[in-house]
């Protein structure tokens, strides 16, 4: 079986790296320019052409893709191969309009399952290892992405997908899963449930690869002390290929990007210029060996932060930060830039679940913001004359974090809807004035 810890790719010289990205980046260029109508335009109007572009050097000069692009271009109005071609499409949830479909070939599936099996290597991952698969299967890529990149590990792999809890844990014990995939909330509802039950014992995990959410080191340091394990970030979205794009190492100090397939930027999310290493931005990405469904200059509206600062690990890829939220995603507040993050932070510094809910509302045209918290048993069972006085605490430290005044409702264990997949976190009522 093949080791997905390749040195010769993952430790080698930026002079290499760069050489890599400089010839593929100008034939993925040739290759969408000739291939893609949609992109030809973009570039056309721009008055970029392929010949324009000979190196990173001049990634600059090529037009942004968003996902209104996508949206518009559906279904294949990005497809850059023939039909007969593609194998496979995979999509994202539509949640917030047309859904974004993208195509794969047989060699694209490839590249992405040794992406995700770099991801479970890094994570510690050897063909001795039971992985398991509880992100969601079907269209959603976290399923196949992990379930394939376990496979080129030649770990036994336990493709769960999401859902039924009780499954989940008795496969655990029965199976000794080691590696566990799902989204963070997940993880902190299995964790929940396990110390519930008293099968700490019975569990054999050293180590869960979560993503598909964003999530606080807080919470990381929740999931490890029930779970007993190391908590990994990885990273992806469907745009590119699905999770893989990036991924975490044993040093847990932001995540390695394959820059081997892939190119990240980060620009100002106002005027869209570049900015330098080690300045907060918004993240772009440049697919540079996808056959089917390659995008230039995708912004993924994820803010967050490059460095090249030597990792102890070994690894030379640019580290992208766990993404600090979102341009356009994040909560507007009185004029205030709100990331649930923020609160996430609060709540797990202050002993409390990271089970809550945020409700943005407009009273005579003055915004609102409720945070419902869920307490754990021991508070509701201690502390029944006291939750005025802890919510006016949370209140104070809201207000610190955020610069604004946040009203707060703690509520009784459980009754803040649990997650499968990914965690409903905000409800913003605005949008339905």
């Amino acid at each position: 079986m093949e080791n997905y810890y390749q040195p010769e790719i993952e430790c080698a010289s930026r002079e290499q790296i760069r050489a890599w990205q400089d010839e593929r980046l100008v034939k993925t260029v040739h290759h969408v320019y000739e291939n893609v109508p949609y992109y030809r335009n973009l570039m056309d109007k721009q008055g970029v052409a392929p010949e324009d572009i000979r190196s990173v050097d001049d990634l600059h000069k090529l037009p942004f893709l968003t996902k209104e692009d996508l949206r518009e271009a559906y279904p294949y109005g990005l497809l850059a191969v023939p039909l007969s071609d593609a194998v496979r499409i995979q999509s994202t949830s539509g949640t917030t309009g047309r859904r974004v479909v993208a195509f794969y070939t047989q060699h694209d599936l490839d590249l992405w399952e040794d992406c995700c099996a770099r991801a479970i290597m890094a994570a510690g991952g050897t063909k001795e290892d039971v992985v398991h698969v509880c992100y969601g299967y079907g269209l959603f890529t976290g399923g196949p992405g992990l379930n394939g990149g376990s496979h080129k590990v030649g770990c036994l792999t336990l493709p769960m997908s999401s859902g039924n809890t009780e499954r989940q844990i008795q496969f655990m014990c029965d199976l000794g899963s080691t590696i566990l995939c799902c989204t963070p909330s997940y993880a902190a509802y299995l964790a929940e449930n396990i110390c519930e039950r008293g099968l700490q014992d019975q569990i054999k995990l050293k180590a869960g690869i979560f993503g598909a959410e964003a999530w606080s080191e807080e919470m990381r340091q929740d999931i490890q002390n029930k779970l007993n394990i190391k908590a990994y970030d990885i990273y992806g979205l469907t745009e590119i290929s699905g999770p893989g794009v990036s991924f975490e190492c044993s040093a847990q100090t932001g995540m390695h990007v394959n820059e081997d397939h892939f190119i990240a930027e980060i620009i100002d999310p106002v005027t869209g210029q570049v900015l330098p290493d080690g300045e907060k931005g918004e993240l772009v990405f440049t697919s540079i060996t996808k056959e089917a469904f390659p995008l230039l200059r995708y912004r993924t509206r994820d803010i967050c932060v490059l460095t090249r600062e030597k990792c102890s690990c070994g690894r030379t890829h640019v580290k992208m930060s766990k993404p600090m939220g979102r341009s356009d995603d994040m909560l507007i507040v009185k004029g205030v830039n709100v990331f649930p993050s923020q609160i996430e932070t609060v709540l797990l510094n202050k002993g409390y679940p990271a089970n809550y809910q945020i409700i943005v509302s407009r009273e005579n045209n003055s915004d609102q913001l409720d945070v419902q918290v869920e307490m754990t048993s021991e508070m509701f069972s201690d502390s029944l004359g006291q939750i005025g006085s802890r919510e006016r605490e949370l209140v104070d430290a809201m207000k610190a974090m955020l610069g604004i005044y946040a009203k707060v409702h703690l509520v009784a264990p459980k009754s803040i809807t649990r997650s499968e997949g990914k965690a409903v976190r905000v409800i913003d009522k605005r949008k339905l004035y």
